[in-house]
């Protein structure tokens, strides 16, 4: 799910501000933008992104303003005498044609050198970033649970549509093979009477067997019944309540809530394909409808 959050502090005087931003994919993906001198933290803090978040595309931009003294490059004496020693022997510069200016110079290579203190500085922005994460962290998580109750109004609601039309094909199941036993006789008696013939019981018998047996969707609407059952758990949490630490609602279950979509829509299409019932198959076009709106929505479940 999308969320952001930031944090900025003052750490020993070097002001430090840190942003996450989180936008949906069905996978971890990480993109860390530190400032140069302190890249070698990126490994610290994906590590650290990977302890409180399972799924998302995840940015974190981090700057850094040392406002202390420190921070100052120091110049190399020798290497600016060096240049300046080259350039007083052009002729140019040497007969007054061209003027000399430190400036240009200052940066050629080896004449600024960085800080010397760069392990310490490593360490305090190595502090001063775990601390600004999880702030950040907290905030973008927050923003994505406000996003997540609405999504999870929308996933309940769409199980209500599987569940209500999931019990009017096991209703109408067993009328099916009723109404086809009608039917056939209806059928079998006109013929019979037109070429006066006459039909034994057992061979009618058997020809509603044979179409029951085909047209059987009872294992279908069982696993159907269960997978909503085990999604209704997954969404909520054990018993139907709002979720709570520690239940399955406040597991990750974003990857699983797409495999069990998947599975659901197996069985709405085997259904679909037994039964050449008209009212079944309306009560089949709802549920795949709701299943694609839910394999849809999953993807921004984490």
């Amino acid at each position: 799910m999308t969320g952001f959050g930031e944090a900025s502090g003052t750490f020993e005087g070097t002001h430090y501000f840190l942003e996450v931003r989180s936008l949906n994919n069905r996978y971890f993906k990480a993109t860390i933008r530190l400032p140069d001198v302190f890249q070698g933290l990126e490994a610290e803090i994906e590590a650290a992104l990977r302890r409180r978040i399972a799924r998302g595309s995840i940015t974190v931009v981090a700057t850094c303003t040392d406002e202390s003294a420190d921070a100052a490059y120091s110049v190399n004496h020798r290497a600016l005498s060096s240049y300046i020693e080259q350039v007083l022997r052009t002729p140019q510069v040497a007969s007054g044609q061209v003027r000399l200016d430190l400036g240009p110079l200052l940066s050629l290579p080896g004449v600024l050198q960085q800080p010397s203190n760069e392990e310490s500085r490593l360490v305090k922005a190595r502090a001063a970033y775990t601390t600004l994460l999880d702030k950040a962290v907290d905030g973008m998580l927050a923003m994505r649970a406000r996003e997540g109750q609405a999504l999870l109004k929308d996933l309940i609601a769409q199980r209500d549509v599987i569940a209500e039309q999931l019990e009017t094909v096991r209703e109408r199941s067993p009328q099916v093979v009723q109404e086809y036993e009608l039917r056939l006789k209806g059928r079998i008696e006109m013929m019979i009477k037109d070429a006066e013939l006459k039909l034994q019981p057992v061979d009618l018998i058997r020809e509603i067997a044979v179409y029951a047996e085909r047209s059987d969707i009872s294992e279908e609407i069982m696993r159907l019944g269960e997978h909503i059952r085990q999604y209704t758990e997954m969404i909520t949490g054990t018993g139907g309540h709002a979720p709570k630490p520690g239940e399955a609602g406040d597991r990750p279950v974003g990857r699983t809530l797409d495999f069990l979509a998947q599975e659901m829509l197996r069985e709405a299409n085997t259904m679909a394909s037994k039964s050449a019932d008209s009212v079944i198959s309306r009560c089949i076009v709802e549920v795949k409808g709701a299943i694609d709106r839910i394999k849809e929505q999953v993807q921004n479940v984490e």
